[in-house]
Parts: C-alpha cells; sequence; structure tokens
C-alpha cells in the first residue's frame, strides 16, 4: 500500500528505527561535554522536530488541535504514573513546618502566576477572557515529569534537601489543583462573564468536592493497597513477590474510581502515593515500586517529547513575536516574582528560594490540560494557544533543562551553595 511505503520500506517499521534513534542520541550526545545528567528532553523535542522537517512524509502524527484525544490519553498516563512517584520519593513528611514554602506556591504564587499570565493573554495577545484563563491554568503548574532533576532522590535514599523538597511537593500536587481554573475557562467560554448563574456552582463542585474527594480517595487507596500488598495475606504478602507491576495497577484503580465519582484524580494518584510510602516505609518494595513507575512514565515521557517535537511546526505556523515575548516575560519574570514573593518570610535562604521561584518547569502536564480542554469545547484562541504553550514547554526544556545541574550545585545542598 502507498500510505505504508517510504522510499520502498514500510513507513511503520522506519518510524520504530528513527525514534530509537533519536531517544538515544538525545540522552547520549550530552554526554559528550558533561557528566550531569543528560538533558534530553529538549533534544528530544529538537529532533522530532527535524524529523517532520527533513522526513516530512515519515511524521504523520495527528495535529493535536483537530485531534486532541490519543494526546490527551498519553498525557495523561505519563502524569499520573509522575504523580505517584513523585509522592513516592518523599521518605519523611515531618516535621509539618517543612510544607510551609511547598503550601505558599500551591496557594500564592501558582494562583499569581494564573492571574498574570491571564492579563497578558487578555491585554497583549488579545485573547477571549475565557481562552487568557485557560493559558493561565495550562502553563502554572511546575511539571511532574520535567521537573525529576529538581525533586528528592529514590525513597530510602534520603535526598530531602528543602529545595527539592519544595519543588518535589508542589509538582506532585499543583497539577490536580490547576484544574478548577481549567474549568472556570470552560465555564466562561460556554456560559459568559456573569458569575451569578455559575458562581457558586463552580466553588462547591469544581473546586471543594473535587479536592475533598480526590485527596480522601488517594489516602484510602494508599491505605487499602499498603494492607493488601503488606499485611494480607501474611505468610504470602504481594510485596514479597517483587513484581513492580501493582505500582501501575494501583495507579488506574485509584485513579479511574476518582474520576468515576468526579474527584479530581490527578491529587488522588499523589496522595496515593504519599499514603502508600508511609505504610512499612522502610520495607525494600517501596524503592522496587518506584523505579517500576519511573521507568514507565520515562519511557511514555520520551516517546511524548518526540511525538510533540514532530507536529512543532505545524503548531509554530502560528507563532508570533509576541508570543515569543509572553513566553519570555512567563518564563523568566512571572514565575520567578510570583515564586519569590510567595517565599517571603520562610526562613529560606535567598538561593534556595530563587531555585524554588525559577524552576517551574512547563510540560507534559500542559499538554495534558489543553487537550482535554481541546476535546470539551471549540477555543476562538485554540490556535494561539498551541502556539504559544509549545513555545513555553520547548523554552522551559531548554532554560531548566540546561541550568539545573549548575543552579543545584549552588544551592545550600551543594559545595559551593550557603543558602545565603
Amino acid at each position: 500500500m502507498q500510505d505504508e511505503a517510504f522510499f520502498g520500506l514500510n513507513r511503520y517499521h522506519v518510524a520504530l528505527a528513527v525514534v530509537g534513534i533519536v531517544i538515544i542520541l538525545a540522552r547520549w550526545l550530552p554526554r559528550l561535554i558533561s557528566k550531569r545528567e543528560p538533558a534530553a528532553a529538549p533534544l528530544m523535542i529538537l529532533f522530532g522536530a527535524g524529523v517532520a522537517v527533513w522526513l516530512p512524509d515519515l511524521a504523520t502524527l495527528p495535529d493535536p488541535r483537530e485531534t486532541p484525544l490519543p494526546w490527551e490519553l498519553v498525557s495523561e498516563l505519563t502524569v499520573i504514573v509522575a504523580l505517584f512517584g513523585s509522592g513516592m520519593r518523599l521518605d519523611e513528611l515531618r516535621p509539618w513546618t517543612r510544607w510551609g514554602p511547598t503550601f505558599r506556591m500551591l496557594g500564592i504564587a501558582m494562583p499569581l502566576t494564573i492571574l498574570a499570565v491571564a492579563l497578558l493573554g487578555v491585554g497583549v495577545e488579545g485573547m477571549t477572557v475565557a481562552g487568557a484563563i485557560l493559558l493561565g491554568a495550562v502553563l502554572a503548574p511546575t511539571d511532574p515529569v520535567l521537573a525529576a532533576d529538581v525533586q528528592v532522590g529514590p525513597p530510602q535514599e534520603g535526598e530531602e534537601h528543602p529545595v527539592r523538597f519544595t519543588l518535589t511537593t508542589e509538582a506532585a500536587l499543583n497539577d490536580g489543583l490547576a484544574f478548577p481554573f481549567v474549568y472556570l475557562g470552560l465555564i466562561i467560554a460556554a456560559e459568559g462573564l456573569n458569575p451569578g448563574g455559575w458562581a457558586l456552582d463552580w466553588l462547591w463542585r469544581d473546586v471543594a468536592y473535587r479536592i475533598v474527594v480526590g485527596t480522601a480517595m488517594g489516602w484510602i487507596g494508599g491505605k487499602v493497597l499498603g494492607y493488601v500488598l503488606f499485611r494480607l495475606p501474611r505468610d504470602a504478602a504481594l510485596a514479597e513477590t517483587g513484581s513492580g507491576v501493582i505500582a501501575l495497577a494501583g495507579i488506574l484503580l485509584c485513579y479511574g474510581s476518582t474520576e468515576l465519582i468526579e474527584g479530581y484524580g490527578f491529587i488522588s494518584v499523589a496522595v496515593l502515593g504519599l499514603t502508600l510510602r508511609r505504610v512499612e516505609q522502610d520495607h525494600h518494595f517501596h524503592r522496587r515500586l518506584h523505579d517500576f513507575s519511573e521507568s514507565i512514565e520515562h519511557a511514555l515521557t520520551a516517546g511524548l517529547l518526540v511525538a510533540l517535537g514532530t507536529v512543532l511546526p505545524l503548531l509554530f505556523r502560528d507563532l508570533t513575536w509576541t508570543h515569543v515575548g509572553i513566553a519570555a516575560v512567563m518564563l523568566l519574570v512571572i514565575r520567578p516574582l510570583s515564586g519569590w514573593l510567595a517565599l517571603s518570610g520562610t526562613g529560606m535562604g535567598r538561593r534556595d528560594r530563587a531555585i524554588v521561584a525559577v524552576y517551574g518547569v512547563r510540560g507534559i502536564g500542559s499538554i495534558y490540560y489543553l487537550c482535554y480542554a481541546g476535546s470539551h469545547m471549540e477555543f476562538i484562541d485554540e490556535d494561539s494557544l498551541w502556539s504559544l504553550v509549545a513555545l513555553v514547554i520547548l523554552a522551559s526544556t531548554f532554560l531548566h533543562g540546561f541550568s539545573v545541574g549548575w543552579a543545584m550545585e549552588r544551592s545550600s545542598e551543594g559545595p559551593a551553595g550557603q543558602g545565603t
């Protein structure tokens, strides 16, 4: 068949080979110039874009603006696995005072970021209010997938410096907490700006109910899964089988059941990881669960980033210099400034405070939210949204990916940092 041929070769097999080459090169090339963990994410996107430009007949992935569902499903699975892993990494949750910076980033920095980005969208780009709110909600959360380099280490390694703890817990929780603002954008797009008809319903259902249910389901799921894994039956517990696949099964069960009763599944799987990690805390099986889920996360992320790269030329057709300016202000001004303000008075050293404020990586979560919105409603600003979000993801992976090792070495946990 003609649509299966590529220079006389099977198109599908050629595509598989090219994806493999791209991922290997992206992981290998940075090691030629640095001994740090390679910043592979931006290279995967760029190499994917290169494939689309040089081999246009090979790159046939659907446009996420026209066919968002496959992108939504893959990015959703990637994010929920990453959120569970973020929760599993934390060895110690106490003292509770260590959560102060996290709550400030969630309760102050994220709303400030959403507001500032929305104002930029309306005032500079000329977006509708609904589109601008959606843009703020899409770009506000720190991505749990691409922020791994600034998070704490795997279970039982004890790498829980305050900077890493704050960024890990922020990434674990703010994806779910951005969802009310996504719904707010959808509601305004459907019903208009008059809040009299929808404000109470939004506050009750999309803010209060769904957050509480997501939290409760994650806690219950963690307790039940921990009991099944470690204590039932006592003489043949699942934890002794060594199979990490139970992690994926637990994630899917918790996420799916939470969504069925209209809670926030993103919150539930993060709380699932946090809660499960408290059961038999020193058991070696926690490391196996984490490593298994992390392997799935890395595989899905690599494929999704290469795929994003292949559609980047399409998405950038609508790119303007205004988009470039908004992206720069978002990454270099809005997020750092809102984070810096939120962390004032926490006692965190200036270097550490600056790192937490700056390193809010944008990535897979943004893809999911935009696909989710696109599959539920037609937005006037959809092309602008995709161009801008794709640019922010690309710029964020470069800015944060190539500087994170240098920054962490200068935090108070590094040899050069003093935390002042």
